[in-house]
Formats: C-alpha cells, sequence, structure tokens
C-alpha cells in the first residue's frame, strides 16, 4: 500500500552479486510501501548499507562510510541509518556498540521485515517498540533495533526485486551454503543451502524476457549443488537456456565438486549458456586445500578443466585464490604460481587470507598464520603473474570481432559493454545501442579490459 507522503531510500552495496541482488530485492519491498530509490544518500529518508563480512578490509570500509553518512543526519532526525547484510548477521547487537549511528541491523534472511522495522524505529518512543516477531532474534533498545532471522525456508519468493539494470539480470536459484570450509563465513551467515522451486525461477525468468531483458545470471553460494525435486543444476541451465528472448545465460559461483559431465554437456550443447566459467580453485596445493576443507584435489580440478576445454575450445575460465592461508609454506606458494601457469585464466580474483571469527581457521596454532609482510609479498606475486598471462591473452584476441551485449554509457565517453567470455570493452557508439548485441573489432587491450571499434553501426544490431 502507497504511503501518504512518498519516502526515499538509498541503498549502498558492498561484496558479491548476491549482496547487489539483495539491494535490488530491499528495493523491491521498499516499494510496496511507497519507498522510492534515491540516487543520492543527502536525497534519502532511509539510508541502507548493505555489507559483506567475507574479509576484514571490507568490515572496515563500512564501518569508515558510516561515519562519513553521519552528515546527512544534520537538521533530520527522522533519517535512519541501518547496516544490513552479512557483517549485520555477523556481528549483530555488537555493531550498535560499536559503530555510532546505527539505527538499523538486519541480517540477509531478514528483508521482508524492513518496512516494518522502518515503522518501528519511528515509534513515538523506543521504549513502546514491537517487537516485529516472537522471534528472540529480534531485539529493540535505546540504541537501535536489531533483526537476524535465520529462516530455513527463506527464498524472497513472490517479491519482485527493484532491476537496476534493462540489459542483464541476476537471478538467484539458492541462498546459502551447505559447504564448510575452514576459511569461510558465509555458512555461519547465511545459513544452509536452500533452493527455490525451479517453476518459480523460470517464471521470473521468462517475466525477464518479456519486458526484453536478453541476459540473465543464476546465483547462488555454490550454484551448481542447486537440486529441487528431480531437478539438478545442468536441467535447470537448460531450462534457463531455452527461454525465448534469453539470449545469455551466465551463473556463478559453482564448486568445483558438483562440477559434473553433465553440466560440460550443457554447457557445451546450448548455444545461449556463456561460453565462460568462473571456478574457485584457492590454491594450487592439496594440503592447503585439504586444510581449507575444499574436498577436492589439485588433479581431480585440472581434470575438470581439461574437460570443459576440450568440449568448449574457446571458453574463457576464471577463478579464485586466496594466498597466505595459515600454514601454507613457501614450496605451497609457489605450487599456486605453478597452476595459475598451466591454467592460464583469463580473469582472476586474488586475496590474502583474512581471518573471521567463528570460522575452524581461527582455532589453527598461533605460529601457523603468516606474517602480514609474507602475505602481501605472496599476493604480490600472484597478482603479477597474472596480470601477465591475462595480458597475453588478451593481446592475442585484438584484431578479432566480438559479439558485444552492450550494457551501458561508459565513463569516459562512449559505450561498455561485454562479450560472450565476459569480456569488457569501450568502444564508440550511439546511446541507442545500448542492450542490444553489436559487433565489435578489438583494437587494443589494457590487460583487463578492451578498447573497439564499432562495426557498421546500426546494421550490426543482433538484437
Amino acid at each position: 500500500m502507497q504511503s501518504a507522503v512518498s519516502k526515499k531510500a538509498f541503498i549502498e552495496t558492498y561484496g558479491c552479486q548476491m549482496n547487489i541482488s539483495d539491494t535490488e530485492l530491499m528495493h523491491g519491498i521498499l516499494a510496496e510501501e511507497g519507498y522510492t530509490a534515491a540516487d543520492r544518500p543527502e536525497d534519502a529518508d532511509v539510508i541502507l548499507v548493505n555489507t559483506c563480512a567475507i574479509r576484514e578490509h571490507a568490515e572496515q570500509r563500512v564501518r569508515g562510510r558510516v561515519g562519513q553518512l553521519q552528515q546527512y543526519r544534520k537538521g533530520r532526525p527522522d533519517l535512519v541509518i541501518g547496516i544490513t547484510g552479512c557483517m549485520a548477521q555477523r556481528l549483530g547487537d555488537e555493531l550498535l556498540g560499536q559503530v555510532g549511528g546505527i539505527d538499523l541491523v538486519m541480517g540477509p534472511d531478514s528483508y521482508r521485515n524492513v518496512p516494518k522495522a522502518l515503522r518501528n524505529l519511528r515509534a513515538p518512543a523506543p521504549s513502546a517498540l514491537p517487537i516485529l516477531d516472537s522471534r528472540p532474534s529480534t531485539t529493540p533498545s535505546s540504541r537501535g533495533l536489531t533483526v537476524l532471522d535465520f529462516d530455513p525456508h527463506e527464498n524472497y519468493e513472490g517479491i519482485a526485486p527493484r532491476r537496476t539494470s534493462d540489459v542483464s539480470a541476476w537471478v538467484p536459484i539458492q541462498r546459502g551454503c551447505n559447504y564448510q570450509c575452514t576459511y569461510c563465513i558465509v555458512p555461519y551467515v547465511r545459513g544452509d543451502e536452500k533452493n527455490r522451486d525451479p517453476d518459480q525461477i523460470l517464471a521470473e525468468v521468462r517475466n525477464l524476457a518479456a519486458s526484453g531483458v536478453p541476459e540473465v545470471t543464476l546465483l547462488g553460494q555454490t550454484v551448481n549443488s542447486y537440486r529441487s525435486g528431480d531437478w539438478d543444476f545442468p536441467t535447470l541451465l537448460q531450462a534457463v537456456a531455452r527461454v525465448d528472448g534469453i539470449r545469455r545465460v551466465r551463473f556463478t559461483s559453482p564448486h568445483p565438486n558438483d562440477f559434473t559431465p553433465d553440466l560440460v554437456r550443457v554447457m557445451g550443447d546450448e548455444i545461449n549458456v556463456c561460453k565462460q566459467l568462473h571456478l574457485p580453485v584457492q590454491s594450487g596445493h592439496n594440503r592447503t586445500l585439504r586444510r581449507m576443507l575444499r574436498r577436492y584435489t589439485v588433479e581431480a580440478y585440472l581434470e575438470k578443466i581439461e574437460s570443459v576445454r576440450a568440449a568448449i575450445p574457446e571458453i574463457a575460465l576464471s577463478t579464485d585464490v586466496i594466498v597466505a592461508f595459515p600454514g601454507e609454506t613457501d614450496e605451497e606458494f609457489e605450487a599456486t604460481l605453478d597452476l595459475m601457469r598451466r591454467v592460464r585464466f583469463d580473469d582472476a580474483f586474488l586475496y590474502r587470507y583474512s581471518l573471521r571469527e567463528g570460522t575452524p581457521a581461527t582455532r589453527l596454532p598461533a605460529d601457523q598464520f603468516i606474517p602480514d609482510e609474507v602475505a602481501q609479498a605472496r599476493l604480490e606475486r600472484l597478482i603479477d603473474l597474472h596480470r601477465k598471462i591475462q595480458l597475453e591473452i588478451n593481446r592475442a584476441q585484438v584484431g578479432g570481432i566480438a559479439e558485444v551485449l552492450v550494457e551501458r554509457s561508459a565513463r569516459r565517453g562512449g559505450l561498455q559493454g561485454r562479450t560472450d567470455g565476459n569480456k569488457v570493452v569501450v568502444f564508440e557508439g550511439p546511446s541507442e545501442l545500448i542492450g542490444t548485441f553489436v559487433e565489435v573489432r578489438l583494437s587494443s587491450t589494457t590487460g583487463a579490459t578492451f578498447t573497439g571499434e564499432l562495426l557498421s553501426g546500426a546494421d550490426q544490431r543482433v538484437a
């Protein structure tokens, strides 16, 4: 029901694609209560910072940002500033004491309660605040309101997200994670794996296609472990790829354990499944993988890479790597470098190990933790190697012609889009091409992105 006076909400997002999708979801929930989306925090009646808890650095950025946002309270006593997402779930009510100026702390399973929480916060006096429901994890106080529900069935079915793009859409198919990697906080802040009904997923994709969105990305913490009744992930991926109007389908992030021959077959057979794969490896040494509780070996991982390259020679590969996991030796780090040289990933997301309280890795002996200077030196070597390989791969593609889905205007002028292999391309062209497929000659590369030349303008529109 629309409110008499429309209010505005600004949500700032940190972290992974699931957080981006959750921000769209919260905007959709707030829209049902009459809130519109503000483009700037200074224009908002509600400011939410949607957070990540994977690394300490991300949490520190949030703390600093919340401090900056306090400037908008001047002369506005009703302004609400809240922290949502994984950091909120991890720290809960502690945040109200640790970070000044927070009115609301809300975890990922609680977003249906955002409007109710805002009404509670605007009640006349803190002592009169009604508890949102009977769950003991909902805590009103004089300092603010904390809502931390773990709901084993919450998949946010029936809520229409407010999409931020008319070109490409995130489609969550799974929330939570059943893997218990020793370094990872995700199972503790998002709970166990919860898979959506396939009919609901396909209905959402059909609606997106009907609205003109040509690309979808299926999301899950371990997306390829999806199962619902007789449906497994390859079955779902194939069905999504065959929805009329959908031209490109991506998925992230899969787990190597669940990367099956059936999935390789679907990726190879379905023309609308992008020839791109993000497959996190984390380490190139079996001892480290065992201690991370990754449940596969380097050899098994490489076999999967070889199988997908045999089926799809043009596949573009990306990965995640953590260096300086407690106890990682120089030899084990060198093995990771060797794996990078062998696989030659098109892209990689590279991190130093970040200690997360509550995860099993924190219980490892203190003398196994890698000194900061050693960890940083390893990360820099890994980044340098990856950038060299990436530059070599992309230089080899210069001069070729690629089909590009035009996503938006580029920051420094022109247009920006992506190839089937998820390569970013910037080129000159009219804004009317946004949302269409065009052919672009790749003219140069910085290593990470390409500059291109639009071929024959509008005559090359594919959609």
